[in-house]
């Protein structure tokens, strides 16, 4: 354990801090009771009339890497490159979630998705009321407040409501005379549907010849034919995105507003969406301040780099920050501009969960040199086949490839199960190909970020840590957010418990077997994970195993079937699975997707099973037609397996 002290002085550089000075501090508290009366907390007071407008282009799925102003000279992308140049790039951004939902999410609230319970995509659990949305601030300080317009922010609720106007015509022109407006437009050009279709070779615009690939990819025509196509939507988006700024400065409002520009993630290219690695989660990210809010500028002067660490949790303390509204307590990023600016974070923190029907839990940690990556299920492979992904010919192909041997070993690695712990230098190591973890030279670098991921859990109450199948049980009818910040909630042996099944070593059987007795169903799940990831040593537990996997909860008796499975007690594993399918009154949805995974990963298979499964996929089939076939996971996973075992 580490010492309180050390601990707090540390988190001091990662969590969000008001570092105001003694009289900022004593202005801030005299007005509390006017809460989010903007004014009082500036050493500047600022008018209604002064307030910046602020508009915010987002676009879809695209990393920083395939910007020119961000270093690639094969990239066409003047008018971002032109952006950069009058504002402020920031080198270190990130995405705290790499795929839409989740990210959004954690933009609108200012929470980590991991922490409000909203992290699996393509989800719609409750949001706490105690989290709010910065649209709800925004308005309170006088805003209009416009989307135009994607939502998609992953919780149940009536997301459109939050914005004065919410439609592909939404604009901020339709604001009150001398109203200060906040105005969102999203880009969907480089979204990952952009490379599912081919487009011929001869209308490329880039060469797929000339396409420096990935080299955790194989050097195939038709990789390098998505790069290539990729390249060329981000020309497109390019493009349209000066269309936006060129409507600003035909509205002669240019002066008075503040321009955002990011990427709400990595992607689209296989291991970049959906994945906590740099090719995920990187991002663009600019600012354009006009010259009447130099006060707010974070460097010199416009065209000047920012290696300050930012991520998205960051994104709603800044706009209040900016707004002069008081930073609540609650929220989880760092102001990074404005009076209520802190000092820089020295960490950015990174989550993934379930993506559609596949799942895994993996947690990273990034510094402005290394990143590191803790598996929570690292008997899951990372190219899991994900049905939306694997539309991608590129993502098929390198599949293809590899079950065909034509792979090598850094493009083999990432469809067998992962290493416990990964650590990357950034900066020797872009395409984090290299892992350190192992590496003595790098102990001290690994235990550093090992405990500030640790920390970071603890801080944010990471609901992570509860497996989904479990959400309603501990919600109820209010948020996961809420029930991970309770008295009801035994956080510190949930942590305790995750992080022990997933430390390197024999493993404490021992201390899995006793997680396995208690009456929480996510300690009891720790424990099964614990005795799956080493089950080398696990011969001593197949009793409390076999017992376990019956338990009522899903993902329990799940993690236990697949532990005794992979230790040559098939047959009644195999029960255990079949139980899970068939019962409908007491397993869900997310029971069944997880039980299916298991049965994928390790191709456990028997006719009675297969009976299953076709039953299953039979009995709902019809849900599969067009884009609703991405919220029936478990149809869409049975479908999967019954393709690969030539069913269907």
């Amino acid at each position: 354990m580490h010492t309180e002290t050390h601990e707090k002085t540390k988190y001091r550089k990662m969590k969000r801090q008001q570092n105001l000075k003694t009289s900022k501090f004593a202005a801030l508290i005299l007005t509390t009771f006017f809460s989010f009366l903007f004014f009082t907390c500036q050493t500047k007071v600022i008018k209604p009339d002064e307030l910046p407008n602020i508009l915010m282009i987002t676009t879809e799925d695209n990393s920083a890497y395939f910007l020119g102003c961000y270093g690639n000279s094969y990239a066409t992308t003047p008018n971002l490159d032109k952006l950069a140049s009058e504002g402020f790039l920031y080198t270190n951004a990130f995405a705290n979630c790499p795929v839409c939902a989740p990210a959004r999410n954690t933009i609108l609230t200012g929470v980590y998705a991991a922490s409000n319970g909203n992290e699996q995509m393509r989800s719609r659990y409750a949001k706490s009321e105690i989290v709010k949305t910065y649209p709800e601030y925004m308005h309170e300080a006088g805003y209009y407040c416009t989307n135009n317009s994607k939502t998609d922010y992953n919780y149940e609720g009536d997301w459109e409501a939050l914005w004065d106007e919410c439609s592909r015509e939404a604009t901020y022109k339709n604001r009150a005379e001398g109203q200060p407006f906040f105005a969102v437009y999203s880009n969907m050009t480089t979204h990952e549907s952009s490379i599912h279709r081919s487009i011929p070779t001869e209308e490329l615009k880039h060469d797929p010849a000339k396409v420096e690939i990935a080299p955790y990819h194989p050097d195939l025509p038709v990789v390098r034919h998505d790069w290539a196509q990729y390249y060329d939507k981000h020309e497109q988006m390019d493009a349209e995105v000066a269309e936006i700024l060129k409507e600003l400065e035909e509205s002669g409002e240019a002066e008075n507003t503040i321009v955002i520009y990011y990427g709400d993630h990595g992607g689209v290219l296989a291991r970049s969406k959906r994945f906590v690695y740099e090719t995920g989660t990187r991002v663009p990210f600019i600012i354009r301040i006009p010259e009447k809010y130099k006060y707010l500028y974070p460097a010199e002067k416009p065209g000047d780099k920012v290696d300050r660490l930012v991520s998205f949790v960051d994104l709603v303390p800044a706009f209040l920050s900016i707004a002069g509204i008081p930073v609540p307590e609650y929220l989880q990023g760092d102001a990074f501009l404005g009076e209520q600016k802190t000092e820089d974070p020295e960490y950015a923190f990174m989550t993934r969960k379930r993506m559609d029907e596949r799942y895994d839990m993996v947690r990273a940690v990034r510094d402005k040199k290394f990143r590191y990556i803790r598996n929570y299920m690292p008997f899951r492979i990372t190219m899991q086949h994900l049905d939306y992904l694997f539309r991608a010919p590129s993502a098929q192909a390198w599949e293809d490839a590899f079950k065909a041997g034509q792979t090598n070993e850094v493009q083999s690695r990432f469809f067998l199960e992962k290493p416990l712990e990964e650590l990357y230098d950034t900066e020797n190591d872009p395409w984090e190909i290299n892992n350190l973890a192992e590496d003595p030279d790098y102990a001290d670098v690994l235990a550093r970020m090992r405990e500030a991921q640790t920390y970071w859990m603890r801080e944010v109450r990471d609901a992570g840590l509860i497996p989904e199948t479990e959400y309603p049980d501990f919600a109820g009818d209010k948020s996961l957010y809420d029930y991970m910040h309770s008295d009801a909630c035994p956080f510190e042996e949930l942590l305790q418990a995750a992080q022990l099944a997933t430390t390197p070593g024999e493993g404490s059987i021992d201390a899995f077997v006793n997680y396995l007795k208690s009456d929480h169903s996510a300690i009891r799940y720790w424990g099964a994970v614990g005795l799956l990831i080493h089950r080398d040593h696990a011969e001593p537990a197949i009793q409390s195993l076999e017992e376990a996997a019956n338990d009522d909860a899903g993902a329990v008796a799940t993690m236990a079937a697949e532990t005794l499975y992979r230790m040559g007690e098939k047959e009644q594993a195999l029960n255990s699975y079949i139980r899970i399918l068939k019962d409908t009154v007491n397993f869900a949805m997310a029971d069944r997707n997880f039980a299916l995974n298991s049965i994928d990963a390790i191709n456990a298979q028997s006719p009675e099973l297969t009976k299953t499964v076709k039953e299953l996929y039979d009995s709902q089939s019809s849900a599969l037609e067009g884009f609703a076939r991405f919220n029936v996971f478990d149809v869409l996973m049975s479908e999967t397996l019954l393709k690969k075992w030539g069913e269907i």
